[in-house]
């Protein structure tokens, strides 16, 4: 079996960052962004998704935590990227539906090639501490380009922030390890194009 890894570094003025996942993994994660909530649902993502996830990251977090939230995503996607290779024999589509008390999140994940963000939350609150909540938009849509994949996000259900956001990444994660199973039928490219993306 080919092993699906991968590593990436991201250097800039405003951020440095070093990523390892494996894909095949069981959810062993060592996480440090300076964000601990961007920290927490990095972890819930690992987790879930059984990605082991090696990640340290620094940033200008006394001028703005959107350079490392967003670069954060674009590292990630990068390297999930990296360790898909062709893509070949792989599920492709994934979804998943979480409950977290009063929350309840759809994700719906399709590793096709063709990067889209659809991102909707029931959970209207703007920051959790001094997190603005708004910043996981950068997230998402960095991750989806980078990552070259189609995903959609609906937060159905609840008002307490950290539930909603809990949510929406333990379903992405399950979706996400769906998504990239074996597909024990199937051992070619998952579309009927040949080829994976446009």
């Amino acid at each position: 079996m080919i092993k699906r890894t991968a590593s990436e570094i991201r250097n800039t003025r405003e951020t440095q960052i070093s990523i390892e996942v494996n894909l095949d993994g069981t959810g062993v994660y060592s996480i440090e962004t300076g964000l601990p909530f961007l920290n927490h649902m990095l972890e819930l993502f690992s987790r879930h998704s059984l990605i082991d996830l090696q990640l340290k990251a620094s940033g200008d977090l006394a001028v703005d935590y959107h350079h490392t939230v967003e670069d954060v995503g674009l590292a990630l996607g990068t390297a999930i990227d990296r360790a898909l290779g062709d893509r070949k024999g792989i599920r492709r589509y994934g979804f998943f539906y979480i409950p977290m008390d009063e929350a309840l999140c759809r994700v719906v994940v399709d590793l096709g090639g063709r990067p889209f963000l659809v991102k909707n939350m029931a959970c209207k609150k703007e920051k959790l501490l001094d997190f603005e909540l708004a910043l996981f938009d950068d997230f998402f849509q960095a991750f989806v380009v980078q990552a070259r994949m189609n995903l959609h996000i609906e937060q159905i259900l609840g008002q307490e922030a950290h539930h909603a956001y809990e949510s929406v990444f333990k379903a992405l994660a399950r979706a996400m390890r769906m998504a990239l199973e074996a597909d024990p039928r199937d051992a070619g490219i998952p579309s009927s194009k040949g080829r994976i993306g446009n």
